[in-house]
Order: C-alpha cells, then sequence, then structure tokens
C-alpha cells in the first residue's frame, strides 16, 4: 500500500487535534503505521497519543542546539507505536508561524523521518488557509489527501469554504483533493442534514458525523485518546467508523466553493426551527 498523506484543516477551536488523535489511535489499533505532524505553534496536536507529554518542538530544539539535532530529539513514539512530532513555532509576538512549519517539515525530511515505514501521514494544521505556511502541507504537495473539520456553525462552515477555495487553488496545480468534511458536531439545529448538504454542493461527502459526547472531555482530562481511555464506550467506535471511513475513501475531489449568498442561504434553509421566526431583514455577511 502507497503511503497517504492527509492534512487536516478546519476552523480555529473547531476540535482538529482531538478529531486527529482520536482517528490516528483508531487507525493505529487497526495495525496501521501513522506518524503525525503538528503544525500548530501551540504545540497540542500530538498530546493525547503522548499521555500528556509536553513534547518540546522541532523550533524550540533548533533554538536551544542549533543544527545539531538527531531525528530521535523531535520524534518521539505514541500510543500505538504512533510517531508524533510538534512544529512549534516562534517566540510569542515575535516572527511567522506560518515559516516555522516550513522549517520543521523541511528538517523532518533531511533527518529521514518520512523514510521509516509509515500507512499514514498526518498534518494537523492551524485554523483557516490565512498565509503560505499554513497551507505549506497541500501547496508544496506533502498532503495529497484533504479533511475540513467542521460544525453546523457560521463561522465553521465559512472557515470550511475558505479552505476549499484554498484547496482548489492548489489542486489546480498539483494532485491535492478534498476526501470529506468531519462534522465536530455541536448539537446546532439539523446539523447532520445541512452539513451532508453543504457537502453536496462542494462537490463532496460528509466523511462522518462525529457526535458531541462529554467522554472526549473525559479523555482529555486524563491526558488520552477516547481510544485508550474507554475503548469499549460509543464514542471510541465513532472514531473508529471515521477511521474506517478514510482509510476505504476513494473519494477525491477539487470542490467547488460557494458564494457567500449560497451559505446563507444553506444556513436559513436548514437552521431555522418550527416557532422560531425568519430574520426579517437581509443577512448581511
Amino acid at each position: 500500500m502507497a503511503r497517504r498523506s492527509i492534512a487536516i484543516y478546519g476552523k480555529g477551536g473547531i476540535g482538529k487535534s482531538t478529531t486527529t488523535q482520536n482517528t490516528v489511535a483508531a487507525l493505529a489499533e487497526m495495525g496501521k503505521k501513522v506518524m503525525v505532524v503538528g503544525c500548530d505553534p501551540k504545540a497540542d496536536s500530538t498530546r493525547l497519543l503522548l499521555g500528556g507529554l509536553a513534547q518540546k518542538t522541532v523550533l524550540d530544539t533548533l533554538r536551544d542546539e542549533g543544527d545539531e539535532v538527531a531525528l530521535e530529539d523531535v520524534l518521539r513514539p505514541g500510543y500505538g507505536d504512533t510517531a508524533c512530532t510538534e512544529s512549534g513555532g516562534p517566540e510569542p509576538g515575535v516572527g511567522c508561524a506560518g515559516r516555522g512549519i516550513i522549517t520543521s517539515i523541511n528538517l523532518l525530511e533531511q533527518l529521514g523521518a518520512y523514510e521509516a515505514d509509515l500507512d499514514y501521514v498526518f498534518y494537523d494544521v492551524l485554523g483557516d488557509v490565512v498565509c503560505g505556511g499554513f497551507a505549506m502541507p497541500i501547496r508544496e504537495g506533502k498532503a495529497q489527501e484533504i479533511y475540513i473539520v467542521c460544525s453546523g456553525e457560521m463561522m465553521a462552515m465559512y472557515a470550511a469554504n475558505n479552505i476549499s477555495k484554498g484547496i482548489l487553488k492548489f489542486a489546480q496545480a498539483g494532485g491535492v483533493r478534498l476526501g470529506g468534511l468531519i462534522c465536530n458536531s455541536r448539537k446546532v439545529d439539523n446539523e447532520r442534514e445541512m452539513i451532508a448538504e453543504f457537502a453536496r454542493q462542494l462537490g463532496t461527502q460528509m466523511i462522518h458525523f462525529v457526535p458531541r459526547d462529554n467522554d472526549v472531555q473525559r479523555a482529555e482530562i486524563n491526558r488520552k485518546t477516547v481510544i485508550e481511555w474507554r475503548p469499549d464506550c460509543p464514542q471510541a467506535d465513532e472514531y473508529r467508523t471515521l477511521a474506517r471511513a478514510m482509510d476505504s475513501n476513494k473519494n477525491f475531489v477539487i470542490p467547488k466553493p460557494l458564494q457567500i449568498e449560497e451559505l446563507e442561504k444553506l444556513l436559513l434553509d436548514f437552521g431555522l426551527v418550527e416557532g422560531v421566526p425568519a430574520p426579517d431583514k437581509e443577512v448581511v455577511a
């Protein structure tokens, strides 16, 4: 099987890192060899896989040790024999976090991290596509498959649509494709149906609907993924279902981003509930 490189995008705070780590844990449980590259200055993309270990980031290691860095200095073994690394970022208020991602991925390549026998490489990417650094996994062809974590909230959908515009731009020059939307539920009215329709209009699929469950927070308090903390709970099975859906996915597309008016109409069509009056004036973006 050829190695698959996946980037997870989505609005800040939507649950990308939690979703990524739980999905990776489920893939590891299936016997897959996975490397996770955290592309967020907060360096929280591998915390649950490492049992809460505060991993030293690539950029911190470079600052402290200069160019004499070995792979084991920046790559740690995690749950299920996963390989975990965090790019980190510049000191607060100084420099560009996007450039930190570029530096980190280049160093991992030089140190031979990608030469291991891997089934998957996951890039957990900060927030929206706001600069070239954050877009690097798709711009430089590091990731061929993109999944967008969203919910039925307006700003989460807006970010997902904006990310689709970035994928469209880079897909025209390379092989990157959208694999689907992952709905990380916030219990919005008609959320499952709305995101399924949003996916359809984008030309893709809702790869899985992850219900909101407090077991996710309980597992995080225990510094573990749900898969490790409580493997027999229903939420663990949700992540296993998502992992299997991604593992078997063959539906990769160049998305067709919506106009803002189409996005607003989608929210109105699915967001209105019986007994709640419709807005009496046009919603302005």
